[in-house]
This record gives structure tokens, C-alpha cells and sequence, in this order.
């Protein structure tokens, strides 16, 4: 296991922190400036696909859907095919991709509805605000599912805090999804478009006002819901949750990827003369699916594979915008996914009935929800021409959770003990220069059932989470006894060793439960 710190290192950094006070980290720090010479550095945009499978891409295998220009990032860089998401679920995810902590350390860190509060403490180190420290301008666009306010939003005034008191210098957000009320974009603090005379409200437990809903009028809607997504119907789908008033800031799901597109492309237009990090958090293929009239009957998949491509689209606009201001070579674009794929996800789109021969996981068990690597093996492809040789494929173990401490070794930013916990430095993995990634990786599946890959074993903890993701059909690889599989024989996980091999099954177990105990991955046993 890499573990690089000693107890004693640890408990000296914790006490540094401590004596900080408590408002030590209460603002985001202000751009100092690089110990590493700017022209060194590239300008970093990370493209976050959202239930995107290992698998969705032409890249990686996909015969049904073309993703030329995703490919084309993989043919000039390089293509990992043991990428993971630290969860199988999009907060947990996101969270530890910030925070360089996995979720399951913290309680309350699951899938967040939509009017949680911000979820990560202000002024924590992150990805974000040691990029800012470098110098970096930091926006963010796009879905965001990480809460925002202090106990709960207040949708018509400020709302903060939010991306904005992580490290990021402007944000323009779907707040959590878009099958979730408000059904409203978010600018830095404030709702975009929002009539004062017509104020939001938002409610998760009852219902309010007199908007219809999907339940009761199910001829005013355009997609029916298969499962739940049966409340306040906006732009003729229900939703999860109920909302009224805001009618002239609703979004229309059918331009929602062409407006946060225009704001990525915005934001690298307005910050083409210094360096700049770019969040671009897609909302495709997520539910509710709703391309482009552009992109209707692009694919025999239906709207899940419509969107996919839409989602190809995106990335030329970035990979174009780069191209136009000169910036391709100075840029390294990361393009990955918050976990695993998932075809009924509460609506009725037809993407089990159209799949076809697509398998959106490949050969891996499982989708989303999934500690089967289908839920966390996920797309992750870089590109720097500048520094990454083209045309890799590297089967290096590389996490999301690792760009905190990659992106501090890119910048030359020490980076404390108490930091980032679960975070290692990949910059050479991540490059190309060296095949070995992490030695172990840890997966969480719902309700924190957890996975532990060590190179290519893999161990399932016992765990009486439910075993089928709620209607989705999807196996949570939840069981009572515990699993033990070789993915290098036997990567689609149907064959039990734990038995054969009892003695591996408990060095796994104990590693696991040693990472849990010491509160971090870079501890010394």
C-alpha cells in the first residue's frame, strides 16, 4: 500500500491545524502566484460526464454511438483503462474528487437531495483552491450536487455558501440534477433569471402550491416517469420534489447542454491571457435524457445514446475554442466520468428496450449504485500535447480522488499531512511517464458498501446494503459474506474466491479496515 506518512508526522500536522483557530480557513486564500514558473504550467479543464459507462465511447469499445471528437482527445493523449470515480453515485464522487477525501469517511455524504446544504466545509483545501493559490482564475459550469447554503439554500437572495468558498473565482450550476427541483441555473450567489415577484419554493416532503404534477396529470407530460420522478412537472417532465413560483428562470431541458457549453466557451474566451482551471460538469447522460432536437435519431439507442453523442458535441466546442485561441498545446484536458452507466434511471426513455448489443459497463459487473467495478471504472482520458505523448493506453490505477495531490505536485505546492487524506500524487501516471499507478483503491457502492482493488484483486467487505439498486435492476454487489475476485482472469466478477483462497480474502479485509481506522491512505501502518 503507499502510504507515505508516519503517525507521529500526522498527529504534529492535525496540531499545526488546530492552532490556526478556527477561522483559519474561513475564506478562500487569494491567487499568489506559482513557485513554478507559469510557462511550466497548463492551463487544466476537467470534462465530468455524468452516468457515462466505461464502456459509452467509441474509444473504449462502443459500436452503437461515435464519439469522434472524445476519441480524438484519447488518440493525441493518453487513455486509462483502470480509471475509476471514488463512488457510484455522483456526490460521493464529487466530493472526494475536491476534497481529495473519500466520502465514506463522513457521514451525511451520500447522494444529496436538492436543497442540501453546501457539503464541504468553507475554506478547505481543495483541487480547486490550490490551483487558485498557483495563480490559476477557477470557474465552474454545470452540475453542481454538492449543496449550496448553510442549512439550506435560499433560492431568492444569496446563495452562499457555495462553489464560490471552495476556490472557485465564478460558477454558473444546476444546483444538484436535473431530475430535481429548482429547475433553476445558479450564477455565482444568485438564481439566474429569477423574478422578485415570483420567489421559489422548494419543498422535499409535501407538496406545495397548485402546479401539476406527474402523478395527477400525466397527459401534460412529454416523458413519463417509470419509477418515483412523478412531482411538479416543469417543461413537461415531473420531477423529484416539489417547487413553485420562479416560472421565468426555469431552464429548458432541451438548450441545457448549449447554455453550459456557451459558458465553458465563455469562460476560456475571458481568461485566454492568464491561466485558468476550468470544472466543466456535463449533465448527459444523467436523467431526465432530453437532447437537442440537433441530436434526436443520431443513434439507434434512443435518447440515452442521442445524449452521448450531444456529449461529443460539447467536447468539440471545448477542444475547438482551444484550438481557435491557441491554447491546445499549453492545455491539459482530463475527460472522465462521476461513475458508472445506468439505463433506467427513473423514466421511461426506452434506453432498455433500445440497447441493443451496447454494453454501457464493457466487461465489467454492475453499473451505477455498483461496488462492481462497473459502478466506479469509468472513462478517463488526458490530453497535453505539450507533455503527454500521443496515442497511450495505460491500465495504471488512477483515481479522481488523486488530482488534489497530483495538481499540488504539478504547481510545486507542499502539501500537509492533513490534507487531502486519500489523495496521491499520479502526475506521472497521469502523463504517461510511468505504467505504475496506485498500488489500492477503495470503491463505495450505496449505503457504504465498499470495495478494495489491490492490484488485481479485488475485495467486496460484507455488508447488508440492498443488493439491487432500488429499481434500476443494477447489483449493488452487496452481500452478507465476504467477495474475493481476480480481475485479471476475471474482470466481469462472477466468481467467488473468497472460499479458495481465505488466507488473501483476510489481508485484503484487514487492509480495508486499517484504512477505515487511521482515517486516511497516506498513514503509515
Amino acid at each position: 500500500m503507499q502510504c507515505h506518512l508516519n503517525r507521529r508526522d500526522f498527529v504534529k500536522a492535525a496540531a499545526a491545524a488546530l492552532t490556526m483557530g478556527p477561522h483559519a480557513w474561513s475564506q478562500p486564500r487569494p491567487r499568489t502566484g506559482s513557485s513554478k514558473d507559469a510557462k511550466e504550467l497548463p492551463n487544466i479543464i476537467i470534462i465530468y460526464a455524468d452516468d457515462l459507462g466505461w464502456a459509452d465511447l467509441s474509444c473504449y469499445g462502443a459500436t452503437a454511438v461515435q464519439t469522434p471528437h472524445i476519441d480524438q482527445l484519447a488518440q493525441e493523449g493518453i487513455r486509462f483503462t483502470s480509471g475509476y470515480a471514488s463512488a457510484a453515485t455522483c456526490t460521493p464522487s464529487r466530493y472526494a474528487m475536491l476534497t481529495g477525501e473519500y466520502a465514506w469517511r463522513q457521514p451525511g455524504k451520500g447522494i444529496a437531495p436538492g436543497d442540501s446544504p453546501l457539503l464541504i466545509e468553507p475554506g478547505r483545501t481543495t483541487m480547486v483552491s490550490i490551483l487558485r493559490e498557483a495563480g490559476y482564475a477557477t470557474g465552474m459550469v454545470g452540475k453542481w450536487h454538492l449543496g449550496l447554503g448553510k442549512e439550506r439554500p435560499d433560492w431568492n437572495g444569496k446563495i452562499a455558501p457555495g462553489p464560490l468558498e471552495l476556490g472557485f473565482d465564478s460558477c454558473f450550476l444546476i444546483p444538484a440534477t436535473g431530475d430535481r427541483v429548482p429547475c433553476v441555473f445558479v450564477e455565482n450567489h444568485h438564481v439566474v433569471g429569477l423574478n422578485p415577484e415570483d420567489p421559489i419554493e422548494v419543498n422535499y416532503q409535501k407538496r406545495i402550491g397548485i402546479a401539476p404534477t406527474g402523478k395527477d396529470n400525466p397527459e401534460l407530460l412529454k416523458m413519463h416517469p417509470s419509477h418515483g420522478h412523478d412531482m411538479t412537472l416543469i417543461n413537461g417532465i415531473s420531477r423529484i420534489g416539489y417547487m413553485r413560483g420562479g416560472y421565468a428562470a426555469w431552464w429548458t431541458d432541451e438548450q441545457m447542454a448549449d447554455k453550459l457549453t456557451e459558458k465553458a466557451v465563455g469562460f476560456i474566451e475571458d481568461h485566454k491571457d492568464e491561466l485558468f482551471f476550468l470544472y466543466f460538469s456535463l449533465h448527459d447522460p444523467h436523467v431526465p435524457r432530453v437532447p437537442h432536437e440537433r441530436f434526436v435519431g443520431k443513434t439507434s439507442m434512443g435518447p440515452r445514446g442521442d445524449v452521448i453523442v450531444q456529449i461529443d458535441w460539447c467536447v468539440r466546442q471545448i477542444t475547438e475554442q482551444l484550438n481557435r485561441l491557441g491554447l491546445t498545446e499549453k492545455t491539459l484536458v482530463i475527460f472522465t466520468s462521476d461513475n458508472g452507466p445506468v439505463l433506467d434511471d427513473g423514466y421511461r426513455d426506452q434506453a432498455v428496450e433500445r440497447v441493443g448489443d451496447h454494453k454501457p459497463a464493457g466487461p465489467f459487473r454492475g453499473g451505477k449504485y455498483s461496488r462492481f467495478e462497473g459502478g466506479t471504472r469509468v472513462p478517463f482520458i488526458a490530453r497535453w500535447p505539450r507533455r503527454i505523448r500521443p496515442a497511450q493506453v495505460s491500465d495504471a490505477i488512477i483515481s479522481q480522488v488523486d488530482f488534489t495531490a497530483t495538481f499540488a505536485a504539478l504547481t510545486g505546492r507542499p502539501l500537509a499531512d492533513y490534507e487531502a487524506p486519500d489523495s496521491f500524487n499520479m502526475l506521472d501516471a497521469l502523463l504517461g511517464n510511468s505504467a505504475d499507478g496506485r498500488d489500492h483503491i477503495v470503491q463505495e457502492g450505496i449505503q457504504n458498501a465498499l470495495g478494495f482493488r489491490l492490484g488485481h484483486w479485488k475485495y467486496h467487505e460484507p455488508s447488508n446494503a440492498a443488493r439491487i439498486a432500488w429499481q434500476t435492476g443494477i447489483d449493488t454487489g452487496a452481500r452478507p459474506e465476504p467477495q474475493l475476485y481476480n480481475l485479471k482472469d476475471d474482470p466481469g466478477e462472477t466468481t467467488n474466491l473468497a472460499q479458495r483462497y481465505p488466507e488473501k480474502a483476510e489481508h485484503l479485509h484487514a487492509m480495508l479496515q486499517q484504512l477505515k481506522r487511521t482515517g486516511r491512505s497516506r498513514l503509515s501502518p
